[in-house]
């Protein structure tokens, strides 16, 4: 996983798994929901672009709009990711009994359920 990492970004990262589970978003509304400044948002957008990981296209509904969606490459990179992670976490968990294993479960929901969040153990599904 850390050579997947070391080509994208934390935050690019993110904007791929809410895009591989979402699908397309509008460019504003999706530096709204990553809490990003417009400007920066859109040269992030633009180097995700470039690496092949989204495309950037006007809405139909509006020229005013931009839409941006995540592409093969950039699904692939997201499972890829993912599925590092669960291995990952499998292999921790597995060394821990059940009574730990459930303390974990429980720590992560609750801060999950503090931050607002979607369920724990739908996060480390997601690897985020």
């Amino acid at each position: 996983m850390t050579d997947v990492l070391q080509d994208v970004t934390l935050p690019q990262f993110r904007i791929l798994v809410l895009l591989r589970s979402v699908g397309s978003f509008r460019i504003g509304a999706l530096a709204a929901r990553m809490n990003a400044k417009p400007s920066t948002f859109t040269r992030t957008i633009d180097r995700m672009v470039a690496r092949g990981w989204v495309d950037r296209a006007g809405s139909n509904d509006s020229r005013r709009e931009v839409l941006v969606t995540i592409t093969d490459s950039g699904r692939e990179l997201v499972d890829r990711v993912t599925q590092r992670r669960r291995e990952d976490i499998s292999e921790i968990l597995g060394r821990l009994t059940p009574s730990e294993q459930e303390s974990i479960r429980a720590a992560l929901t609750l801060f999950a359920e503090a931050a607002g969040e979607r369920r724990a153990d739908d996060a480390l599904v997601l690897g985020t």
